[in-house]
Order: structure tokens, then C-alpha cells, then sequence
């Protein structure tokens, strides 16, 4: 159901049972799915690709052009997944030729106010807080959770399960399964509580907190934990996450808290 108040290009592809509310406007080359509200005074560019039973709430811009001076115009995508709640006055800015597309993962939680820039990724069920802001390239894992007014480095990498606290800057990437607080933002423990609500059982958090242990309490340096991980805890998908995310981490992984 369209209001005659909103505007719709016509080059929009909306399906029949979106609700696009007044004084919104929908420009072309946009997809939107079945199911999907769309409040007053929203603003879609060129490029946004909605899934089904989205809630994008008053003041949002979706899929603006980057805030970022090496783009050149050139073709890019927003893409939002399906069950997506984006509240008010979210910015979320498509992305550049580096990989053509910001990716918001299905049953994503983006509070009020909060930026995410071009070329980031959120996996299946993030929740952004309100006031964070995302630099570009940033990577957030599943169930992962940002508290407000939260900075992320351009290129951080925060691992799936992560929690990290709210007034955070994120400098260097967060390991899964972790919690990061402090400043200069620190390993504080693992995400106990949030695993338990997701099913995991007593043994599988106190192996995660076994390999936490080694990499963070014992005074190893990361490629000596990792190898002590790898040699002494059985083989497990946790496990092997963890490994790989520390392995492959360019910005390297955040330090444990001292309180020296």
C-alpha cells in the first residue's frame, strides 16, 4: 500500500505488499521484498536491495553514495537481508569498487542513529546500538553486538558472539566468542551469558574459555597460545574459528586487560 505523498520511481521494483508511508522517497534501480514497512520521511538511493519483512524506520537514508573521496560513481550495492529492523535516522552508505556492495545480514538490529559505511558486512543476527559508527570495510560477525556510541576502526574485524561495550574504541579486531571493554579496549572474558541464550551447553563455553585462557592469562605471545592451542585442545569447530580468525587478523587482535 503507497501513500500519494510518498515518491516512488518508477524504475523501483517493490512488491505488492510493501507499505511505503508518507513523505518518503524511493529512487531508482531499488528492490524491495514482500513484507517490508517503510516509514515516513525515509530516503532510498540507487542500488539499496531490501529483503522480505524489513522495518525501516522515520529519517533513515539508505544506500547513499560513500563518504569516501576515491569513489568514482561506479555501480554499487546496498543489500539488506530479510527481517531487518533499521530504526530512526540511520545512515547506511552503499559500497565501492573494493568489493561493490555493505552487506546487512538477515534479522539484523540497527539502532537509532548509527552509521555504517561503504563495504562493511554484518552477519545474521548483529545488533548495531544506537550512535555507533562503522568506518568502511568493517566486518561484524554473527550475533555479534556493538554497544552505543561505539567507533570502529576502517578494517576491524569483530568475530561471531562478540560483545563489545558501549563508548568503545575498537582499534584492533575482536576475537569470536569474546567480551571487549577498557580503553585501550581489552579482553575482558568471554561472552558467557550470550552463548548460554544461543544454545551453547557448559562444556562447550568452558572450552572456549580454556582457549581464551591460553591466548590471554598465561603470558604467551599470540603465535606461542596458538600453537599450545592447537597441540594441547582437541579439534573443534570453536576452536578452529578462533584459531583462523587470529591467523588471518591484518590489524591484529585485541591485548588482555591489565591493571598495571
Amino acid at each position: 500500500m503507497n501513500q500519494p505523498l510518498a515518491y516512488i520511481h518508477p524504475g523501483a521494483k517493490i512488491a505488492r505488499n510493501v507499505v511505503v508511508e508518507p513523505f518518503t522517497t524511493i529512487h531508482n534501480n531499488v528492490i524491495i521484498g514482500s513484507g517490508t514497512w517503510i516509514g515516513s520521511n525515509v530516503t532510498i538511493m540507487e542500488g539499496a536491495r531490501i529483503g522480505k519483512n524489513c522495518r525501516i524506520f522515520p529519517g533513515a537514508v539508505i544506500s547513499a553514495i560513500p563518504q569516501d573521496l576515491k569513489f568514482e560513481g561506479e555501480d554499487s550495492l546496498t543489500v539488506i537481508g530479510n527481517d531487518v529492523t533499521i530504526r530512526e535516522c540511520v545512515t547506511i552508505n552503499r559500497g565501492t569498487n573494493a568489493s561493490g556492495k555493505t552487506v546487512i545480514g538477515n534479522n539484523c538490529l540497527v539502532m537509532a542513529t548509527a552509521h555504517i559505511a561503504h563495504d562493511c558486512v554484518l552477519g545474521d543476527s548483529a545488533i548495531i546500538v544506537n550512535g555507533v559508527a562503522l568506518a568502511g570495510h568493517v566486518i561484524i560477525g554473527q550475533n555479534a553486538i556493538i554497544g552505543g556510541l561505539s567507533a570502529i576502526h576502517q578494517f576491524i574485524h569483530i568475530g561471531d558472539h562478540a560483545m563489545v561495550s558501549g563508548g568503545s574504541l575498537v582499534r584492533k579486531d575482536v576475537p569470536p566468542y569474546t567480551k571487549a571493554a577498557k580503553e585501550p579496549l581489552s579482553y575482558v572474558g568471554i561472552n558467557s551469558i550470550g552463548l548460554r541464550r544461543r544454545g551453547f551447553g557448559k562444556e562447550k563455553i568452558r572450552e572456549i574459555q580454556d582457549i581464551y585462557r591460553i591466548l590471554y592469562q598465561k603470558n604467551y605471545n599470540n603465535s606461542q597460545a596458538l600453537g599450545i592451542i592447537e597441540a594441547e585442545m582437541e579439534a573443534t569447530t570453536e576452536r578452529d574459528e578462533i584459531i583462523l580468525f587470529i591467523k588471518k587478523s591484518q590489524r591484529g587482535i585485541m591485548k588482555g586487560y591489565s591493571t598495571s
